[in-house]
């Protein structure tokens, strides 16, 4: 599946906001693959579109951010808070 760079954003987003008293957080993908989109009523032919936006490609089993330095529950509840912003499913692992 695709991620949006939009989307992992909101997710850091969620994640830095309940880490704002400590804690240290990486972000183990990065949005490279370019998405082109052609713009509306553009008739067929003339190339490519330009670049709409970026995507990560994910696949089941991948990590999507680590998080160190707070207690177990506060990061169940960041990266839950995170999981709602992304449109697959995840699950919190622990090491």
């Amino acid at each position: 599946m695709w991620i949006s760079a939009r989307q992992l954003e909101a997710a850091r987003r969620a994640i830095i906001r309940y880490l704002r008293k400590g804690g240290k957080m990486w972000t183990r993908v990065f949005p490279d693959k370019p998405i082109t989109k052609k713009g509306a009523e553009v008739p067929m032919g003339g190339g490519k579109g330009g670049v709409d936006h970026y995507a990560a490609a994910i696949k089941p089993g991948r990590v999507l951010f680590e998080v160190d330095g707070i207690k177990e529950t506060e990061a169940r509840d960041a990266l839950r808070k995170a999981a709602a912003k992304l449109p697959v499913k995840t699950k919190f692992i622990k090491k």
